[in-house]
């Protein structure tokens, strides 16, 4: 079952994440990322907007499976990592407060709901099974 404090924690790092990509988006992240960074910069655009609706479809069909979570908490503690290897990078814009808050908070959230779905109680139900947090 997916209840209680793990759920608060997820709820919020998901928050934290879409607004981060709404911060993304003002700050021109596809000029930074290997695989958009050569387009020019209307087509990078579009390709980074419509890339996140299958990416935000996903967040929103699978958050109720206890191993997307693991993997979504996962990726938001590693994308801090991922940012701090580009930070030096020539076109990369996240260089203010607000914009790191909105990295370090999600993979710290991220990093929380790890610990507590690691140490919940184990629970069960028909979408996530046996111990899913």
């Amino acid at each position: 079952m997916f209840h209680g404090v793990a759920r608060h924690v997820y709820t919020l790092m998901v928050a934290f994440f879409l607004t981060h990509e709404v911060d993304a988006a003002l700050r021109h992240e596809w000029r930074v990322l290997p695989l958009a960074s050569f387009l020019p910069d209307e087509i990078g655009r579009e390709v980074f907007l419509w890339g996140h609706v299958p990416i935000f479809a996903a967040l929103f069909w699978l958050g109720d499976r206890a191993g997307f979570r693991r993997g979504l908490a996962a990726f938001a503690v590693m994308h801090v990592g991922l940012h701090w290897l580009f930070r030096n990078h020539p076109a990369y814009e996240f260089d203010n407060p607000t914009s790191w808050l909105l990295i370090l908070i999600p993979g710290a959230l991220g990093a929380a709901y790890l610990v507590i779905s690691a140490t919940a109680p184990v629970h069960s139900s028909r979408r996530d099974g046996p111990g899913a947090g």
